[in-house]
């Protein structure tokens, strides 16, 4: 009896073992991954601004080591689409889970990417597949790698703000300058005059009379 036993105890663990085996590749060959997945609507490709929030659809993928522009997959790292976001983009993104907001560096690309839509890279895939698809907040912070094309930073918009305090300021209103002839410059002159140094007395000129006789 005990023979038969330990003989069906592992026959169980085979089949058990060859079914979880199953269930792994099946799992990872239906996984969603937007990477390879068509695109459900046409792309909008309208260009988009620095600086101005923005409507996306966004996703989120788990496959793959080395991103387009050549570094390694990583949390922070999102997909698009070249033609709007080009790779280097830095953008910030606000979602209802606010897990997943903050800022993501566009450092890859896909064929089902296209038009305004990101695609969030995750370590773990049944993370990536309960995001789904939704409907984010983007603000573009810089467009590819070129610093000039970035929004302004809160110190930019700061000094600029006092800057054009400082010009549209009233200028302080200045009195006219009396006319030359007008007794308000007459008067002044009187009392610069008597500002002066005290003059001397005039001496007295009258002859003395004579004692002769």
């Amino acid at each position: 009896m005990g023979p038969v036993l330990s003989e069906s105890l592992w026959r169980r663990l085979i089949v058990a073992g060859i079914a979880i085996g199953g269930f792994v590749l099946l799992y990872e060959v239906n996984m969603f991954d937007s990477h390879s997945a068509p695109p459900p609507n046409p792309a909008d490709r309208s260009p988009v601004v620095a600086g101005n929030p923005l409507t996306f659809t966004a996703t989120a993928y788990c496959k793959g080591t080395t991103t387009a522009a050549g570094i390694g997959v990583r949390s922070g790292v999102a997909a698009a689409d070249p033609a709007i976001l080009p790779l280097g983009s830095i953008v910030n993104i606000t979602t209802e889970d606010t897990k997943y907001q903050g800022v993501y560096t566009i450092l890859d690309t896909g064929p089902a990417v296209q038009g305004r839509h990101v695609d969030l890279y995750m370590w773990s895939c049944i993370e990536a597949l309960d995001f789904g698809r939704q409907q984010i907040e983007l603000t573009v912070l810089r467009l590819g790698w070129d610093p000039e094309a970035s929004a302004p930073s809160f110190i930019d918009r700061l000094f600029r703000r006092r800057e054009t305090a400082r010009t549209a300021a009233p200028r302080p209103r200045q009195l006219p300058e009396p006319a030359p002839n007008s007794p308000d410059n007459t008067k002044g002159a009187s009392v610069r005059e008597s500002d002066g140094a005290t003059q001397p007395p005039a001496p007295d000129l009258t002859p003395e009379p004579s004692s002769d006789p």
